[in-house]
């Protein structure tokens, strides 16, 4: 699975035509979570507070670029 990013120990992952809804993979030490990207909510899993937050605030400063890649 390509990786898009990592920060702070957080990694974002996202795979060429996944299922829907389009989502990436946000990992943080041994959490998953399933993020939305039109949404940005949990779809599956879980990340601590402090992580999804950050997660969250990333995700809203490269959206544009999560809906391409999303309905790519």
């Amino acid at each position: 699975m390509p990786e898009l990013c990592r920060f702070y120990g957080i990694v974002i992952r996202m795979y060429y035509a996944d299922h829907a809804p389009p989502h990436f993979h946000a990992y943080y030490g041994g959490d998953e979570a399933l993020i939305g990207i039109e949404t940005l909510a949990v779809i599956q899993g879980r990340l601590p507070p402090r992580a999804l937050g950050l997660v969250t605030e990333w995700a809203a400063l490269h959206l544009s670029d999560l809906q391409s890649l999303g309905n790519a």
